[in-house]
């Protein structure tokens, strides 16, 4: 149980929800901020603005999934109002408040190492990543069908990174009858998609092997699908970027050579919210609970 602990959980979508749910049936006293327009209520949870939280009283605060953007900003589909994470926010908080966020970038690392804060990327756990990711592919798999006038099966597939994503986006379209090839970097790799009978390609290939390729799906979050990769692709070929923003694709060139290019960051979030927020907070009432294990011994 969590009694007495104060959870102050900043923005989010639907996901945010069946955590908020977990942590109230765990009996944590929670602040929600951004939660305006939410209609919904739930015993144990007050919704504040940012600045009406104690946050000296705070010993846990949850971010969004994707954290906050370059300029501190959290997003917010219950709220109209902007909600602004800044090193202000979080040195109002004890020495033992953790933050966590799926994932982290440049301003919000910063920030949590200057006010000499933990934070903990939920991502950044096998755990979490792997189960996430079953949402995901089923996201992208319904993007897939929706965008093309052509089967899955039998299609000619090109997944990018054999990480926690690209491992299942590769199995769940190969089950579903799809000649998949993966472009990877390291030798294990290779042996790993050798093993798993598909084809296996070094990502310094990428241009040659996109020619005749009818769907691209890349995890890769680094500018990979370049402008001469793209040069190379079949007129009807679909990409599918699943990278954080702003992704890996040139969409620029993309759309001035007429292929289609989805950006689709967050799909857990859009195609599978209840399940998804579950699988965060189940992971978070366990890594709360162990937080609160350590603060206890330490106080001892």
């Amino acid at each position: 149980m969590l009694t007495g602990l104060q959870i102050a959980v900043i923005g989010g979508d639907a996901r945010q929800l069946e955590v908020v749910r977990k942590l109230t049936e765990l009996d944590a006293r929670l602040w929600l901020v951004g939660f305006e327009q939410l209609e919904h209520s739930f015993t144990g949870a007050v919704k504040e603005k940012l600045e009406d939280v104690d946050f000296s009283e705070i010993d846990t605060v949850i971010l969004p999934v994707a954290g906050t953007n370059l300029e501190g900003k959290v997003d917010t589909i219950f709220s109209n109002e902007e909600v602004t994470i800044t090193e202000e926010v979080v040195l109002k908080t004890p020495p033992h408040c953790t933050f966590y966020s799926g994932i982290s970038n440049v301003y919000l690392t910063g920030i949590m190492k200057n006010a000499n804060r933990r934070l903990v990327q939920l991502f950044e756990r096998d755990d979490v990543a792997i189960y996430n990711s079953i949402p995901t592919v089923e996201g992208t798999i319904m993007m897939a069908i929706q965008h093309t006038d052509f089967t899955i099966h039998g299609s000619s597939i090109a997944i990018l990174g054999l990480g926690r994503v690209g491992m299942t986006a590769a199995r769940s379209f190969q089950a579903l009858g799809a000649k998949v090839r993966v472009g990877v970097r390291k030798t294990e790799d290779v042996a790993r998609v050798t093993e798993m009978a598909m084809m296996p390609f070094h990502i310094n290939d990428l241009t040659k092997m996109m020619r005749d390729v009818d769907i691209c799906i890349n995890t890769i979050p680094h500018p990979i699908i370049t402008a001469s990769v793209l040069a190379n692709m079949p007129v009807h070929t679909l990409v599918i970027d699943l990278a954080s923003k702003p992704g890996g694709t040139d969409f620029r060139y993309a759309e001035k050579r007429g292929i289609k290019a989805l950006l689709a960051p967050s799909l857990p979030g859009i195609v599978a919210p209840k399940t998804a927020g579950k699988i965060l907070g189940n992971a978070l009432s366990e890594l709360i609970k162990e937080d609160m294990k350590k603060r206890k011994g330490k106080t001892k």
